[in-house]
């Protein structure tokens, strides 16, 4: 038996009417059970009546004790970047596409909330994130925050960008490609994936840096600690040539002899699953493994 919660808030997907029946369904079983119910606006349009509250993403994280995100794998990288700093756990219910990440079908909402909710049968998994500076001259001028991955990628033209990377003040290399992903074991399974990354189990202490098309092909992927600092100082970049991206979600444009910091973001998201939940069952499934 776990900690049971009070109060709940609900991100919703944005621009998702076909979310509506999910939301409509959590909010009504979560007021039968007498919890106190926050919700976002994406999910608050589709709650009739006064009892749920409307707040932002914020307030989510300032009020409430439980964040259920409904929505696709992209909603709770928002939801986990929102509510990183508030300790708060997150439960995902899948409304997208994949769903690595949102582990609960909206079929089976109701059983899997009395599970989770009022009998506390769930598994708890801390999971890492990844915190970004651009230093310009000295000055730091952006910072993001990541769930999956920062990448560094050619932006507005053809040609490829020019870039040293450094672990822990030690270079690592120097190469010519469109780009470098800095990923989580979470992100193992997205952007990283898709560039000849390795998969690696969530709760790993360790990052993966991809190379993005490398021009030397013997640039391979490579796995360091999470405890270690990247630096990536960009060589060759005209204006609007480069981006710098966090989960795809965040953009910073970047120029020749920027600076970026890559580290380990001292608080984790705790996501929560259903008590036979099983990554390799998830993986077999996502990935259509035998």
């Amino acid at each position: 038996m776990h900690e049971q919660f009070k109060t709940i808030g609900i991100f919703g997907k944005q621009d998702a009417p076909a979310i509506k029946d999910t939301i409509a369904k959590l909010a009504n079983f979560l007021l039968a059970h007498k919890f106190k119910v926050f919700a976002n606006h994406h999910a608050h349009q589709y709650i009739e009546g006064k009892e749920v509250e409307l707040t932002d993403e914020a307030g989510i994280g300032q009020n409430c004790d439980l964040a259920i995100v409904v929505g696709g794998d992209g909603t709770i990288l928002h939801a986990a970047r929102s509510v990183c700093d508030y300790n708060i756990p997150i439960i995902g219910v899948n409304e997208g596409r994949l769903g690595f990440l949102v582990d609960i079908s909206p079929h089976e909402i109701i059983k899997r909330m009395e599970e989770i909710l009022i009998r506390g049968e769930y598994i708890s998994e801390e999971r890492c994130l990844l915190h970004a500076e651009v230093v310009r001259e000295g000055e730091k001028i952006a910072e993001g925050i990541a769930f999956n991955d920062i990448v560094v990628h050619k932006w507005n033209m053809a040609r490829m960008i020019e870039f040293d990377t450094y672990v822990d003040n030690k270079l690592l290399n120097s190469q010519r490609s469109d780009g470098s992903i800095i990923s989580t074991p979470t992100g193992s399974t997205a952007y990283a994936l898709s560039c000849g990354g390795p998969l690696m189990h969530p709760t790993i202490n360790a990052m993966i840096l991809v190379p993005i098309c490398p021009h030397t092909l013997t640039n391979r992927p490579i796995v360091i600690s999470n405890q270690s600092e990247i630096k990536i100082i960009i060589n060759d970049c005209h204006k609007d040539h480069a981006q710098l991206a966090c989960d795809g979600q965040i953009s910073v444009s970047l120029i020749e002899h920027d600076h970026i910091y890559v580290r380990r973001k001292p608080q984790p998201v705790t996501l929560i699953h259903p008590s036979d939940h099983d990554h390799f069952e998830v993986l077999r499934a996502k990935l259509r493994w035998g």
